[in-house]
């Protein structure tokens, strides 16, 4: 009995700082392939740019990423206030239209964003320009949402996200 009321009590406080998550598919919007008309609606909505998330099917790190990262609720909340957010398949031969209007592949944009290796975060400004990117899995929850205010607060055009992680830790 004593044990079973141990049980209940430890649910019952630790429930309120477990974080909620969700379907990781809600954190992407969905991809029509035109990223110049994405601008247009990342614009009327009010947002202040695009991510893009370039992934590989068999990525360890992408699927550690949406397991653990991008299903909560409060990356998913924050992400989809300031960001459209797309998918990328830097292997993929489904047709695209880039930010300049030009028809291609997701393989041959990815290519041409120079992304190599998977996850990569690009965010990109209303005009298709790049912002900034963050190569690789985020250590946690914390670390991406710092990625997240370091692009929406504008830090990225002053310094380094490496130089904001350490201003942000003291």
């Amino acid at each position: 009995m004593l044990k079973w009321l141990l049980v209940v009590l430890l649910f019952f406080f630790a429930g309120p700082g477990v974080a909620e998550t969700r379907d990781v598919q809600t954190f992407f919007d969905q991809n029509l392939g035109d990223f110049k008309t994405e601008l247009a609606t990342a614009r009327k909505e009010g947002k202040i740019g695009i991510l893009l998330m370039y992934e590989l099917e068999d990525c360890p790190f992408c699927h550690r990423m949406k397991e653990t990262i991008l299903n909560q609720s409060e990356v998913q909340d924050y992400y989809r206030k300031h960001f459209l957010i797309f998918s990328v398949d830097i292997n993929g031969d489904n047709p695209l239209v880039d930010f300049s209007g030009k028809e291609t592949t997701e393989k041959k944009f990815a290519a041409e964003q120079r992304v190599r290796a998977t996850p990569v975060f690009g965010f990109y400004d209303l005009d298709g320009k790049p912002m900034t990117r963050f190569t690789g899995a985020s250590k946690d929850v914390n670390e991406f949402m710092l990625l997240g205010r370091y692009v929406a607060e504008g830090f990225w055009k002053t310094m380094p996200f490496a130089k904001y992680k350490q201003q942000a830790a003291k």
